[in-house]
């Protein structure tokens, strides 16, 4: 078995109405049998945050994760109205183009995943499997009014130390991750120095057309009924985006899905453990 390779330098340029922006991605390569797998994150996250899955996934293909634009080490918009689930979707079939797959994975949590349903509801879509990491066509009120409430924050920390206890805070929905885990998080890609200060590696202004959205349940219904590829759902039981009735009724519409529970984690399952990481290798797979 070919031992995995981490690129880390590599972007692709998307042409966006203000202009090219590069979009960077981490690529993992080993053996090339299966398709390409996608891995793409959440609203304030970056393409690290599948580090181990990447790996696993590694052994029998490349593996693709961006950082969606405004996260990590891509460009930043002039314009924030750029930052839409359907312009991020229309990004990331330059990343495909790019990898060279005519058939393709998926796996995305929270945002990610709503831009793989949306590319997998497409016709002609290239998406052979997909995975949802605690994410449906339906987002209650209540989670989104706390979305808006921390989204567009902008902390500035002292010390990698102070930044890695705000991740603590901020994700302990995450469930229980180790110290090792944790502090890989914080020093990955999730910051920036200015000024000699640590800042969060993700432009405020991805908050701005969220909060100029009337406060509403965002329901996407007709957009799962079209999708007809497989699909896994990684649900975090103690989820409030993701509620057990929404998993219920996708399990009974649309393309169906199979679930796979995991307890005493809320939004969003880290995928950073085997229990995580293995149904979703065995599902590409």
């Amino acid at each position: 078995m070919t031992k995995p390779l981490l690129q880390l330098q590599d972007s692709v340029a998307v042409l966006r109405p203000e202009g090219f922006r590069h979009m960077a991605y981490v690529e993992w390569r080993g053996d090339h049998d299966a398709p390409p797998a996608f891995c793409v994150h959440g609203l304030t996250r970056n393409g690290r945050d599948f580090d181990g899955l990447a790996q696993a996934l590694a052994a029998s293909r490349r593996v693709f994760c961006p950082d969606v634009l405004g996260r990590g080490r891509s460009d930043c918009l002039a314009d924030p109205a750029g930052y839409a689930n359907l312009a991020y979707a229309a990004d990331m079939v330059t990343l495909i183009a790019r990898s060279g797959g005519g058939v393709i994975d998926w796996v995305g949590t929270s945002m990610g995943g709503l831009i793989g349903m949306i590319l997998a509801a497409m016709p002609g879509s290239p998406i052979r499997r997909l995975v949802l990491n605690d994410v449906g066509p339906f987002v209650p009120q209540a989670a989104m009014a706390r979305i808006r409430d921390y989204v567009g924050y902008d902390p500035v920390f002292d010390t990698l130390a102070e930044l890695e206890a705000y991740l603590r805070k901020v994700h302990a929905p995450f469930g229980p991750l180790s110290d090792g885990q944790w502090r890989t998080m914080a020093e990955h890609g999730h910051w920036r120095i200015e000024d000699g200060r640590y800042k969060l590696a993700r432009d405020p202004a991805i908050a701005v057309p969220i909060k100029a959205a009337p406060l509403a349940d965002v329901s996407l219904w007709p957009l799962w009924d079209a999708i007809t590829c497989p699909v896994l759902v990684i649900h975090g039981e103690e989820s409030d985006l993701l509620g057990a009735e929404t998993v219920a009724e996708m399990a009974g519409r649309g393309p169906g899905c199979e679930v796979v529970e995991v307890a005493g984690v809320g939004h969003a399952p880290a995928l950073l453990t085997a229990d995580q990481i293995a149904p979703i290798v065995d599902f590409l797979a």
